[in-house]
């Protein structure tokens, strides 16, 4: 939750922290000795549609290739996804650049990206 924060991204309730997260399918984290400097993870159903989300990497460390080790970690496990899944992101710019780097192409105008929060 504090990697989320400080990353930028938008923070959970700890109640949905913690039932979300060990239902995870894969996840990475780098520890700088007892300290979590970055994350990514992937959820999904198991074999149809699995999602990448969480990439985050606290900002004293950004800018040294972080997101490239969990990236490359994270698509060393869709490898040995079923070659009929579906595996997609939702992409900050500029981080899209960065998913290109490990196959992920942009879907627009085919399909967009929708969301919706509960409040």
């Amino acid at each position: 939750m504090r990697l989320r924060v400080e990353a930028g991204l938008t923070p959970f309730a700890r109640e949905a922290a913690e039932k979300g997260l060990p239902n995870s399918i894969f996840g990475v984290s780098l520890m700088l000795g007892d300290e979590t400097v970055g994350m990514g993870r992937i959820i999904g159903d198991g074999g149809c549609f699995f999602q990448v989300t969480d990439i985050a990497i606290l900002p004293a460390h950004q800018g040294r290739g972080l997101a490239k080790w969990i990236m490359a970690a994270l698509s060393d496990f869709i490898a040995t996804l079923p070659n009929t899944a579906y595996v997609s992101l939702i992409a900050d710019v500029p981080a899209n650049r960065l998913y290109s780097q490990f196959g992920f192409d942009e879907t627009a105008p085919r399909s967009v990206g929708m969301a919706r929060r509960v409040i």
